[in-house]
């Protein structure tokens, strides 16, 4: 190795041998996902339980996550889960997915879920999500992804707002280190 290449230069070379960077639109990694709502997820009252709307969003973001970055994702943070309208039993849930933007080996993922009533046809928006995931190796290191290009204004949109969410995301990492870090500093000191 030349001793006047930067390690992170090597680092990055090595992570991205083989994998193919090239931009690919949002539309190739838009995923659907489907279900019931069935009794077994239900709470007493009959409406399908938060959590399992939140698993099902997990699920669906990383299926757009894994195809754009064509390799294992794991789920770093959900922003923001927003429940407008309950799930009945017997509704048809359908999750859509897609990826708003890339942060070099981070994406972010924006999720949303209908119901429809299956007697009458009828469909409501009830749930929206971001997500981030992290694209990582079989050491579970994490890689570089392939940027997202957008091409519809609705896609520019997002990818806008992506990096606004991402700014507040990080600074509100900062913030909680800091107090753990001020935490911990009072813990020694006592």
């Amino acid at each position: 190795m030349d001793p006047n290449t930067p390690v992170r230069s090597v680092l990055a070379a090595s992570q991205t041998a083989g994998r193919d960077l090239e931009p690919r639109p949002v539309s190739a990694s838009q995923s659907m996902l489907a279900e019931l709502a069935l009794p077994g997820d239900a709470n007493n009252w009959g409406f399908l339980l938060g959590g399992k709307v939140m698993h099902l969003v997990d699920v669906c973001g990383a299926l757009a996550a894994m195809k754009h970055a064509r390799c294992p994702v794991v789920t770093a943070s959900a922003d923001s889960i927003n429940f407008m309208h309950p799930v009945q039993m017997n509704q048809l849930i359908t999750l859509k997915s897609s990826v708003n933007r890339v942060f070099h080996t981070s994406l972010e993922v924006g999720v949303k879920v209908l119901v429809e009533d299956v007697m009458t046809g009828a469909v409501k928006h009830t749930t929206s999500a971001y997500l981030t995931f992290v694209a990582i190796d079989e050491h579970g290191r994490p890689v570089p992804v392939a940027p997202v290009t957008p091409e519809t204004e609705e896609e520019l949109r997002r990818f806008e707002e992506a990096g606004s969410r991402r700014e507040y995301r990080l600074a509100l990492r900062r913030k909680s280190r800091q107090k753990a870090q001020e935490s911990a500093q009072g813990e020694n000191d006592s």
